[in-house]
């Protein structure tokens, strides 16, 4: 593989500013929002990725001081980026385990992004030298794990309210793309494993409404067993039963933490790669500008450099 023709085609790598934390008071939440900006030092017109967070062993991986190994990539590559602190954050246990919503906060979450974006130009004049290099139409997300749960919501998946039996959306539409990474399948019969019955919004989702281009990326080690005896096709579910246009990523040799998206040198990744979280970050980035640059051959050149070959990092498949 060649991460360095890749890179060459995201443009020259910019210093990152970022800023955190943004304080955004958002009624009836039990504590205010708080979000990690991070964005080149040059450049305007400069599109937006959300981040969600997943909901990790750590205490502050899953906050906005989590994944820098890839939003540091993005943000000097031309994104800002937008990482806010759920309420599932392990920092804010002690304060809202009592909330309601806890302790999934399946609502919350992707309601924090439809906050975000109401307040984009809060946030934008809040962060030094920000103001008026945002292009407000061209905003994507990207989430892991539970955080590509959210993003599959966001992006325009049903879920059924165990609470009320209610199918609910909450589809944000100024969102025009999404990679899901390592995200959570299908429920029904296959949500048979230990974890299930303590999280059974995992299993209340209806992938077929979510019609928003997406990347979805799974591992082909990552075996969820804890909550399904599917093994690692389990992750592929939001491309398998997504209507198009979606695009699968299949990690060789990769598990959970993808190779350590989660943080840089975390102990709990059980299957650090360095380069592996270095093509990940590119190819992600090739998409989503694909995507918001209709017409752009970045993520051609991205599969080129990176899934075909004699070294491939994955293999790509699109529907």
């Amino acid at each position: 593989m060649n991460t360095a023709i890749t890179a060459d085609a995201l443009g020259t790598a910019a210093p990152v500013l970022s800023f955190s934390p943004v304080v955004l008071s958002v009624p009836g939440r039990p504590v205010d929002l708080h979000v990690r900006v991070s964005a080149p030092a040059t450049g305007t017109g400069l599109p937006v990725i959300l981040f969600s967070h997943g909901h990790g062993p750590s205490n502050n991986l899953s906050s906005l001081n989590g994944y820098a190994p890839l939003t540091d990539f993005w943000a000097a590559h031309g994104f800002v980026v937008v990482q806010p602190t759920h309420l599932t954050s392990r920092t804010l246990t002690h304060l809202v385990a009592d909330a309601p919503g806890a302790p999934d906060f399946w609502r919350s979450r992707a309601e924090d992004m439809t906050h975000i974006l109401d307040q984009l130009d809060v946030i934008e004049n809040a962060v030094p030298q920000l103001a008026g290099r945002i292009d407000h139409t061209k905003v994507a997300l990207a989430g892991h794990s539970l955080g590509g749960f959210t993003a599959g919501l966001l992006l325009g998946a049903g879920l059924t309210d165990p609470d009320t039996g209610n199918v609910v959306h909450l589809v944000e539409p100024r969102i025009k793309a999404g990679v899901l990474l390592a995200a959570p399948g299908r429920g029904g019969d296959v949500l048979n494993g230990p974890m299930a019955e303590q999280w059974p919004i995992i299993g209340a989702v209806d992938f077929s409404t979510m019609t928003a281009p997406a990347l979805v990326v799974a591992g082909d080690k990552d075996d969820p067993r804890h909550f399904t005896d599917m093994g690692p096709d389990w992750h592929a579910d939001p491309y398998t039963l997504a209507p198009g246009p979606k695009t699968l990523l299949t990690l060789f040799d990769a598990e959970h933490g993808l190779g350590g998206i989660a943080g840089y040198d975390a102990a709990e990744t059980t299957d650090e790669n360095p380069e592996r979280v270095a093509a990940l970050a590119q190819l992600a980035a090739a998409y989503l500008h694909t995507q918001l640059h209709p017409g752009a051959s970045t993520w051609e050149i991205a599969c080129e450099a990176l899934t075909a070959g004699p070294d491939p990092i994955g293999r790509v498949e699109s529907k």
